[in-house]
């Protein structure tokens, strides 16, 4: 146990500190920050390597146990009707309180919170259920993917152009740290237990239609009510802060906040498990115990993390957008947002859950750390692309269009299960820290730079959701060819040996003679 916390520590402070390293770097060079948002920083580094390392545990002790047994007990009961209305409830339970989602509604102008919060949630159900219908009956994830794509940018003609950011954005903030977890569990519970030759392949995909529902779901919402975005009030995402007293109670009000709104997102999840527990008696003594310690780690983890990233990495991203903005007619933004972007997604708690469950199913054929290169690579892209746009004031669906164009196309030409993993890793890449850190330091810029931050501002997200996508498919490529290549050198090789092997016995039979 001792390792384990050491090892959760370790990894935890490896992904946090370069992150925290660049900003601090900016904050003394190019982008100084008032001492009040410099505290608040310091403390929220603090709390993420804290925060990271405790959920990460607990999310591996609980979660991922109760997700591969829910999707075991599923597969194996061969009732679809089960399958569906079960997974329907899961997918609203576990999105309703989703902590990236929560972040995401409270920067949104014009839509009450809950009916943003309540019609993703909707989404997320109807796609989960879908997902799992999937695999059952072995539907191909590309071709559905295709399909739901092409509605949602035929959708977006009905609908204000102020909403067509939120929509995509709401796609992405969906599969965080509450969600991933459970959702990637019970994919490959249901998975495992089919006992098929395309295991693998159904494994994953779970999450990319996960976050195709929210898409779909908030532009309906659109259609339906015509909403639009409203005025937006920068002051109420930079509290001030004089000295160390102000920053510690800020700080305590702030867990005591998250600590409640982490309860309500738990508890739904909890009497579920419970309710199945009951009805199943899946778990013996020892593994109920090791779940319950787990999702005390999950609450704590949680708390410490939310609050590191709303108080601490907030305020410090709109500072930086802000003064980053006025510095060479704004273009310094986007070498630097791609620095940041780099290395940004590995302080992701999902990308964790991912990385590690990629590396267990394809038994390190692909490894943890080929994954965070790949993701690394598409959010420094992402986030040169968001600067991008801000600077010029491009319509999002001038790259959104050509990315997913390029992204299904890859689809059709790499292995089926490196289409899972890709569209997967766009989901969890655009968690908590894309909504608490790098959208309130695009609405920075796009605040100062005089721009539209409903149409312009919002969308980074979306933009991290689509560039892993192409970056871990063009790995997959690679890995595909190279898979090619060393059979038709093992193929060759044998054949020459064969040959050898036939001259060598032909001409001994000749000598002998």
């Amino acid at each position: 146990m001792e390792n384990f916390i050491k090892q959760k520590l370790n990894e935890s402070i490896t992904s946090i500190l370069p992150v925290a390293a660049v900003v601090l770097l900016l904050g003394i060079t190019l982008a100084p920050m008032s001492t009040g948002t410099f505290l608040l920083f310091l403390l929220g580094v603090l709390c993420l390597i804290a925060g990271l390392a405790i959920f990460t545990m607990g999310a591996e002790m609980s979660m991922q146990q109760l997700g591969n047994k829910i999707g075991s007990y599923l597969a194996k009961s061969n009732k679809l009707w089960l399958i569906a209305g079960i997974s329907f409830i899961i997918g609203i339970l576990v999105t309703v309180s989703e902590p990236d989602l929560q972040i995401l509604a409270e920067q949104v102008s014009g839509v009450p919170n809950m009916v943003l919060i309540l019609t993703v949630s909707l989404g997320v159900g109807i796609f989960l259920a879908i997902a799992l219908m999937r695999i059952v009956f072995h539907i191909n994830l590309s071709v559905l993917l295709m399909i739901f794509y092409i509605l949602a940018f035929a959708m977006c003609i009905f609908i204000p152009p102020d909403f067509w950011s939120v929509a995509f954005d709401s796609g992405g903030v969906t599969t965080g740290p509450m969600t991933v977890p459970f959702i990637m569990a019970i994919g490959a519970g249901v998975a495992g237990a089919r006992s098929s030759d395309s295991e693998h392949d159904d494994s994953f995909g779970l999450v990319a239609l996960c976050s195709v529902g929210p898409i779909l779901s908030v532009l309906i919402l659109g259609i339906c009510f015509g909403l639009e975005g409203g005025e937006y009030d920068l002051s109420a995402m930079t509290p001030a802060v004089e000295n160390t007293r102000q920053g510690m109670a800020l700080y305590l009000h702030s867990f005591a906040e998250h600590a409640k709104d982490v309860a309500v997102a738990l508890l739904p999840t909890i009497v579920f498990a419970l309710l199945f527990q009951i009805i199943t008696r899946a778990f013996g003594i020892k593994q109920l115990v090791r779940i319950g310690v787990g999702v005390v780690y999950t609450f704590i983890g949680l708390v410490i993390f939310l609050t590191g990233a709303n108080e601490g990495f907030k305020p410090a991203g709109i500072s930086l957008g802000t003064t980053l903005a006025s510095l060479g007619n704004g273009y310094v933004l986007i070498p630097v947002c791609m620095l940041v972007g780099y290395f940004i997604v590995n302080a992701e708690p999902a990308v964790y859950v991912l990385n590690k469950q990629v590396e267990q199913i394809t038994a390190g054929a692909i490894s943890a750390s080929t994954m965070r290169l790949a993701l690394s690579i598409g959010v420094s892209a992402a986030l040169g692309l968001s600067m991008l746009r801000i600077l010029t004031g491009i319509s999002i669906l001038w790259i959104l269009i050509p990315g997913y164009v390029i992204a299904l196309g890859l689809s059709f030409l790499v292995p089926k299960f490196f289409t899972g993993i890709a569209f997967d890793s766009g989901g969890v890449a655009s968690g908590v820290m894309m909504s608490a850190f790098v959208l309130p330091l695009a609405i920075g810029a796009c605040s100062t730079l005089g721009g539209n931050i409903m149409t312009q501002a919002f969308g980074c997200v979306a933009f991290v959701a689509l560039t892993p996508i192409i970056s871990i498919q063009i790995c997959g490529l690679i890995y595909s060819l190279k898979a090619k290549r060393a059979i038709r050198r093992f193929t060759t090789e044998t054949e020459v040996f064969l040959d050898y092997s036939d001259s060598f016995m032909t001409t001994g039979k000749r000598t002998r003679r």
